[in-house]
């Protein structure tokens, strides 16, 4: 078992990568201001930083808060993860950025449900709570701080400005995802290291052990970002360097809000929300919404999907130890 969960781990970490690191790089890769390599090791070191800076409250709603499994949580993990890979391979691999992290909520709440071990369903309430008010603050956000930007004085000094400000922007962006919406990797990597142990609970991944998946994080985002720059995230607004700030600021409050209460947030929804909002500060028709519609169908779909898919798994695996 402890090397099938490894395996899933890897897995995981690789897909969260193909979706939300590729989603992250080509926003940080809007402008150029900084070539692949530094923007990638930028997102890398604050992934690796995270546990250390931020504790890991929000992996711990992943493994603990949601489903009370008792011996049967790493069943429960590995499966209700499986389910989400599934659901979000699909849709990765087509340009469209889903929530991984909705995917995981859902496939972890129906497989316990299904397995007779239902989800704390009040903890998942709040949960898709705050993960569906994340998206409207990032765009109500990414809309306000647009229209500001507006206003800012045009001196000979303002293009440097705002190319400092995406650098900043993109900074945070990553510290956000590592305060909040990466800890579903650190979550299943945690659990995959006390099966290996046979210890209970989540173990807090040591500092070779976060290195290495960063590095798959790393091989996923490259491996995917042509598709996601090319795909509906990449063609929501034209690039405009206030633009990307707005949505970057945007975002990184509305997850690093959820990561204060140890809410699980979406970086993908919360960005994209965030261009959104910052695009219809100049007008609704700045908006590409050809490309928005697939994005806003994807999260619509998932968690129902996962819901089911979990279910559907749990209830195969009834009688596992």
């Amino acid at each position: 078992m402890a090397f099938g969960f490894a395996m899933l781990a890897t897995g995981f970490v690789f897909v969260c990568g193909a979706n939300d690191g590729a989603a992250l790089l080509a926003f940080g890769l809007r402008q150029r201001e900084l070539p692949l390599y530094a923007v990638l090791a930028v997102l890398l070191a604050a992934i690796v930083a995270g546990p250390a800076l931020f504790g890991l409250a929000v992996a711990h709603t992943f493994t603990d808060r949601l489903v009370a499994a008792g011996n049967r949580g790493p069943l429960v993990v590995l499966a209700g993860v499986g389910v989400a890979l599934a659901l979000v391979l699909v849709l990765t691999w087509r340009g469209v950025p889903t929530s991984v992290t909705l995917a995981v909520l859902g496939g972890l709440a129906g497989v316990g449900a299904g397995l007779g071990v239902p989800p704390h369903w009040a903890t998942l309430a709040v949960v898709l709570a705050v993960a569906a008010v994340a998206p409207l603050i990032g765009g109500g956000l990414g809309y306000l701080i647009g229209l500001a930007a507006r206003r800012l004085p045009s001196t000979s000094r303002l293009p440097g400005a705002l190319r400092l400000a995406h650098v900043t922007t993109f900074a945070g962006q990553s510290l956000a995802y590592a305060a909040n919406d990466g800890q579903k990797m650190f979550a299943v990597v945690g659990v995959a290291v006390g099966v290996a142990h046979r210890a209970p609970g989540m173990q807090a991944p040591p500092l070779l052990l976060l290195c290495g998946t960063a590095l798959v994080f790393a091989a996923g985002a490259v491996a995917s970002l042509r598709r996601m720059a090319l795909g509906a995230a990449g063609g929501l607004t034209p690039p405009r360097s206030w633009t990307t700030v707005s949505a970057g600021i945007a975002a990184s409050t509305a997850v690093l809000g959820g990561a204060g209460i140890g809410v699980p947030v979406s970086m993908t929804q919360s960005a994209t929300a965030g261009l959104v909002g910052a695009g219809a500060s100049t007008g609704l028709r700045r908006v590409r919404w050809q490309f928005a519609m697939p994005v806003l169908t994807a999260w619509l779909i998932t968690l129902p999907a996962s819901l089911a898919l979990g279910c559907a798994a749990g209830l195969a695996l009834r009688g596992v130890g």
